[in-house]
């Protein structure tokens, strides 16, 4: 799904969907927190001393491992560095409203205690613990939304999961039957013990049909009526819709949406893979994202022992400071009504419109083109003693007059207000 073109039809499909009052949680929080976590943490992108090209999640798919030669892994994975009251505490820290982590990706390894399949990280390995229960607890004490991704189509563990077809035979796997009697299944297990869920993240949606996607759709929403269902669940299905991997859309669109993205160039854990974005590109992401009614959902990739990486800690702590001085232009907005212009973006929420500077100008003096409000006065968000801002309108539009030396060095807000 990464053409903008597939987002504007899942929108086409979705009649009424931005009238739906169960996503205003979700287009409120902007901000959320992916975590792609598995035995791949152990591989960390190599395989028996060599690299395996590609992201880290994927290495058993890339270098056809045997299910019974990964599933190895499962005895050496001990995470005993991982602290859940610390992982959440760093969402919070990013000003992350929501927690999507992999409770199973494709390589069919649960990361929670399932009753369907052996093959989990309570049954499976030394470490013995559910991490989703102490995750669930302390996303409900710190007040975070957790949020499960689920793999329901490519499952390279399970015969008849999509994906492996060098330990079985494609042309005998029951997909039906998989989706029915062990998709289903652990879909119960994830809404009936972790307490209220935000939402299920579904992935590629490989060769599943219309009437499947929708029957998964509908249990979601009768286990968990407030629970939301992402786009990927496929066939233009689920209550909202999903960009490609890393994918922002080149204008605004009337569609609930969201991005997911990656720090670096992996998802799971890649011990080679130093390709870190800065904090200033991050931020002006997110400014973008929100500014044409998307949602940033920004990955880290944890260590088998359970850390986070270093580069993404400061990275996402750093986003955390500059939301705190500028949230007020993030959280809870729409689009603005100025799109596609070099130097800035806009957002909106009641009746101020805040306009986001990218590159300030040496002289403090910033052009707004006219967008048909009266703009009565401006004011810079982070830094509200400054008072008032100079402001003159035009037959050009606006200018604001700022300090010459540049507010924030990642990128600033202005507000605008509009007279009611």
């Amino acid at each position: 799904m990464a053409e903008d073109g597939s987002i504007r039809e899942e929108a086409r499909q979705r009649p009424g969907a931005r009238g739906d009052q169960r996503l205003n949680w979700w287009r409120d929080a902007r901000f959320g927190m992916f975590i792609h976590w598995g035995l791949y943490a152990i591989p960390a992108g190599q395989w028996r001393g060599k690299p395996i090209p590609g992201i880290g999640e994927w290495v058993m798919l890339r270098e056809r491992i045997p299910v019974r030669e990964y599933e190895s892994l499962a005895g050496r994975f001990n995470p005993t560095r991982f602290d859940a009251d610390a992982w959440v505490s760093l969402a919070k820290q990013a000003g992350q409203k929501y927690l999507v982590i992999t409770a199973k990706h494709h390589d069919g390894f649960c990361m929670y205690g399932s009753n369907e399949t052996e093959y989990n990280i309570v049954d499976a390995t030394p470490f013995g613990r559910d991490p989703m229960k102490e995750l669930a607890r302390a996303c409900q004490e710190q007040g975070v939304h957790l949020c499960f991704y689920y793999s329901q189509t490519q499952d390279w563990h399970h015969p008849d999961g999509d994906g492996n077809d060098w330990d079985y035979d494609d042309a005998k796997k029951d997909f039906a039957g998989y989706l029915e009697h062990y998709v289903k299944p652990q879909v119960r297990e994830l809404l009936a013990n972790y307490g209220p869920i935000g939402l299920i993240w579904f992935d590629t949606p490989k060769r599943i049909s219309a009437a499947q996607s929708r029957s998964l759709v509908d249990l979601v929403h009768e286990l968990q009526p407030g629970c939301l269902v992402n786009g990927r669940i496929g066939n233009a299905l689920g209550d909202y819709a999903e960009a490609g991997d890393n994918a922002i859309p080149a204008e605004l669109f009337d569609a609930d949406w969201e991005t997911p993205a990656t720090i670096n160039d992996t998802w799971g854990y890649k011990h080679d893979d130093h390709n870190w974005k800065s904090t200033g590109e991050l931020i002006h992401k997110l400014v973008d994202i929100v500014s044409k009614g998307g949602n940033y959902l920004l990955n880290v990739g944890p260590t088998a022992e359970g850390d986070i990486p270093h580069a993404s800690v400061a990275r996402l702590k750093e986003m955390g400071q500059w939301l705190e001085r500028n949230g007020e232009a993030i959280y809870g907005t729409r689009p603005g009504p100025l799109q596609g212009f070099d130097w800035g973006r806009t957002t909106a929420k009641y009746d101020t419109v805040y306009v986001h500077v990218f590159d300030w100008p040496a002289d403090g003096k910033v052009r707004v083109p006219d967008f048909g409000q009266n703009v009565t006065g401006a004011r810079l968000v982070a830094d509200p003693a400054a008072g008032a801002l100079p402001l003159t309108i035009d037959a050009e539009g606006l200018l604001v007059e700022g300090p010459a030396s540049t507010p924030d060095r990642f990128a600033t807000a202005i507000a605008l207000s509009l007279n009611s």
